[in-house]
């Protein structure tokens, strides 16, 4: 029986942030299943009622229906989906070699990035009047998480063009089940004993490397490895390091003892 991998995507977006990952991992064997969280797959506003508890209900119930099939599945999570997958097995925690993995790639823990403007700190402020919450819209802007500035031309014209691989704005209400989320994941991460790996960009324009090393103490050295790249920003496997991540994931989805050379500073 194939091990699967479950793979979440962020807060707006689709597979497609994922780039050729998903391709990569089904050619080394494995089956790789993707998932539409709450409020995605539609338009922007769809996310206007949606709430935290129903993407970890989502997650959960498209994690059993994958271990009904496999004994082993790795979870892999992208930006918001990276915070979905901690909180996943925190709930998933089976016995010993049935396990598996877990890959958390550019987890906004904190929203502390170069690009978020200093009064967003202000947001909490907003949250107590419900008409803004869905009345205030965060679009999306360039540099779209791309340092590559061939490709963040490509996605703009994506944009204009109104292509669906990512919505064009967020309403506030879904930043603030964002930050829910957030601080839930802050809470009793010790409890993972799952291998784990996080990789951040340390241009990150939305979270700086202060979410992985949180992340990475909390779980534990001896559990948490920490790949953290030189030459991309939020959108790990579409940027100049693309094939860097892909490498190491699947070294690291592939080996018995996971190498923490694997996970050096490049």
């Amino acid at each position: 029986m194939k091990n699967a991998v479950l793979m979440i995507h962020g807060l707006g977006g689709t597979k497609v942030e994922f780039g050729t990952l998903p391709a990569s991992l089904q050619k080394a064997g494995l089956s790789v299943y993707h998932m539409v969280l709450p409020g995605h797959g539609g338009r922007p506003d769809d996310l206007d009622k949606v709430v935290m508890e129903e993407w970890l209900n989502a997650v959960g119930h498209e994690y059993g229906i994958i271990k009904q099939q496999h004994q082993t599945v790795h979870i892999v999570g992208m930006c918001m989906g990276a915070l979905l997958a901690c909180e996943l097995v925190k709930n998933a925690q089976e016995a010993q070699g049935t396990q598996g993995k877990l890959v958390m790639l550019a987890p906004t823990l904190y929203l502390d990035g170069w690009s978020v403007p200093w009064y967003s700190r202000l947001r909490s402020v907003h949250y107590l009047l419900p008409r803004l919450r869905r009345t205030i819209r965060i679009p999306e802007e360039s540099p779209y998480g791309i340092k590559n500035t061939r490709l963040r031309a490509i996605v703009q014209k994506r944009f204009e063009r109104g292509d669906s691989f990512h919505y064009a704005w967020l309403p506030l209400q879904s930043i603030w089940q964002l930050d829910r989320l957030r601080h839930r994941v802050q809470q009793h991460l010790s409890i993972i004993s799952r291998q784990t790996l996080i990789v951040h960009a340390q241009e990150d324009e939305f979270s700086t490397v202060r979410s992985a090393q949180a992340l990475q103490q909390g779980i534990g050295l001896d559990r948490a490895n920490l790949l953290i790249l030189k030459n991309s920003f939020h959108m790990v496997c579409i940027d100049n390091d693309k094939a860097t991540v892909e490498q190491a994931v699947l070294s690291f989805l592939s080996s018995k003892n996971p190498n923490k050379s694997a996970a050096e500073n490049l």
